[in-house]
């Protein structure tokens, strides 16, 4: 080979080897026939030897030897790796001919929030995929959960990923953003709940302004010891980081407190994430609905679609004076809309067929998040990625914590949970219940029993009802009066006291005549079919026939759907992920 041949081999991009097997949906390695080894870092003795000197190995003769090395590697006993079972070849297989697997989706194959963990699949097998796993394995940074997740995500139930980005201004490339002494908040915090059978998912938003109790956090210490942060009551969300020596695993006890759903895993990143990741893809198209000037975050755009990358994004996701009312909840659409066309260029064809921006993602990710102990490793992450690529991009919408201003500030800075609103969107997370299309039971109830819902309504000044409190909670028949005539425009209504006994299903006795009456109740309180009881109507104070509502151990407070698979919270913001919104 002379001089300029030598040249360019020895500067080949390891991306530009791989190409994408239609056949399979797989990467495999291709090298050129003059190529004296695998420009990918491999372990020694994997160079590539010709078949014969003075002439040009065949493509044949090549598969051959590549396969022989391969067989050879096998028996090689590597650190950390389990040898791999060389298959016979089946009786009457065509020589060891292997069946040509089915097709397989491209789009099945993106591992969805970890990027750091997409281009493992690129590598696994070759013979330097041991060494770029170990690369990669090193760029990891993991922090402990201190027992605060579940221990550990499962393939036959739903996932919970807690993702923080936070707004610590130390390390390279994070300077020049406001205060670098500062410990940093959690600035953007989203828990990311994908279904049990990985059809749909939800991304909340929770404000970093948020007033919360921060419960007690027992943390891990460098030399192996347990310290307990002490919890505070009425502080911001965004103090559940960073403030007080608290870690991630910190915040995760803190969103299980707000939502009571425990998330199995966490994940970090800084202002360096956005630039990288975002590079990495070769630019976010993102859209504005007008001009936006603003000399905080340094953007400066004019109204339109732009692709945007580097700093370009970090300011984007970090304006929030040019936008809606210019607070943080405007910002949290803007980041929502962003990681929205994030996704969906992750998950398009123009990514997943280029090498290069598999590796670049790699790269970026595993030096750009850090995750909990759990996952500090290539193939625990390649694991939950392969789940997460399952959702359909379009079954996947963004929402915020429903949130009011703070009733104990005279000058609103700070904002509280929305408490039946709220309530009611936990409760459809924890019932692993889609935003985006509520999906069908998976047991049907009888067809009689269905049926007592659907017909005629009666308005809701027309209802008439007694309520008991068999819930064990004290003042639910009291607080759910109260809701029901303020809110909801029941006003025939009344509160009778405790039922005799504990009950642990909500129920509804009504008369033949009341059943218009008995659907409408039903709709306002989301009570499931089942809970409707055809029978007889009572006598209230006024000796007029009433409903009797007994409140059970399902009930969770005035507002929450009973059946929480059965209502969306009224007026709820959602960005669903399939669809490009244009900032305003």
């Amino acid at each position: 080979m002379d001089a300029q041949g030598r040249g360019r081999a020895e500067n080949i991009d390891p991306a530009d080897q791989w190409v994408l097997n239609p056949d399979t949906g797989d990467y495999e390695l291709r090298l050129s026939p003059s190529a004296g080894q695998s420009t990918v870092p491999g372990p020694r003795g994997s160079s590539t030897r010709g078949s014969g000197r003075g002439r040009t190995e065949t493509g044949r003769e090549r598969s051959r030897r590549n396969e022989r090395d391969e067989r050879h590697e096998e028996r090689r006993e590597v650190p950390g790796q389990r040898r791999r079972r060389v298959k016979e070849p089946e009786p009457g297989s065509g020589g060891g001919r292997r069946k040509q697997k089915p097709r397989k989706s491209k789009g099945k194959k993106v591992l969805v929030w970890t990027g750091g963990t997409l281009a493992f699949l690129l590598v696994a097998g070759c013979a330097g995929g041991y060494l770029y796993y170990q690369h990669l394995n090193d760029n990891i940074t993991s922090i402990d959960d201190d027992g605060a997740g579940t221990g550990g995500f499962s393939k036959d139930r739903a996932i919970n990923i807690l993702v923080m980005g936070t707004d610590k201004r130390s390390g390279s490339g994070n300077k020049g953003y406001g205060d670098e002494g500062s410990v940093g908040h959690a600035d953007t915090t989203i828990l990311l709940h994908v279904s049990k059978d990985r059809t749909n998912a939800t991304a909340l938003s929770i404000p970093r302004d948020m007033i919360v109790d921060i419960p007690d956090c027992p943390t891990k210490q460098d030399d192996g010891s347990t310290k307990n942060i002490p919890g505070t009551q009425n502080s911001r969300f965004n103090e559940s980081l960073g403030q007080y020596d608290r870690t991630p695993s910190c915040t995760m006890r803190t969103v299980k407190a707000i939502t009571g759903i425990t998330p199995d895993h966490f994940m970090v990143a800084d202002f360096n994430a956005v630039k990288t990741l975002s590079s990495a893809v070769g630019g976010v198209e993102v859209c504005l609905a007008k001009d936006i000037d603003d000399p905080k975050s340094h953007l400066k755009l004019p109204k339109g679609k732009h692709t945007i990358e580097g700093e370009d994004a970090l300011a984007f996701v970090r304006t929030r004076h040019s936008v809606g009312t210019g607070g943080d909840l405007s910002r949290i659409e803007l980041q929502q809309q962003f990681l929205s066309a994030l996704m969906r260029k992750l998950k398009s064809n123009d990514t997943l067929t280029s090498p290069k921006k598999m590796f670049a993602l790699a790269e970026a990710g595993t030096k750009a998040l850090t995750v909990d102990s759990k996952i500090a490793d290539i193939m625990k992450l390649k694991s939950l990625g392969m789940e997460l690529g399952k959702l359909d991009v379009k079954n996947l919408s963004f929402t915020t914590v429903p949130v009011v201003d703070n009733p104990a500030e005279k000058v609103h800075t700070t904002v509280v949970p929305a408490p039946a609103k709220a309530e009611q969107l936990f409760a459809m997370m924890r019932a692993d219940q889609s935003l985006t299309a509520v999906k069908k039971k998976q047991k049907k109830e009888k067809a009689e029993v269905a049926a007592r819902l659907k017909g005629p309504k009666a308005d809701a000044s027309e209802v008439r009802v007694d309520i008991y409190n068999g819930s064990g909670k004290t003042g639910a028949a009291q607080t759910t009066l109260t809701w029901l005539q303020n809110d909801e425009g029941v006003l025939k209504s009344s509160q009778l006291g405790n039922a005799p006994s504990n009950l642990k299903k909500t129920t509804l006795e009504y008369a033949p005549d009341q059943a218009d009456q008995a659907r409408r109740l039903a709709d306002i309180m989301g009570l499931p079919a089942a809970a409707l009881k055809p029978g007889k109507s009572e006598k209230n104070a006024q000796g007029l026939p009433a409903m009797k509502l007994t409140l059970g151990g399902d009930f969770e407070g005035a507002g929450v759907p009973i059946d929480a698979s059965t209502k969306v919270p009224k007026d709820i913001k959602k960005v669903e992920a399939d669809k490009t919104v244009c900032a305003k």
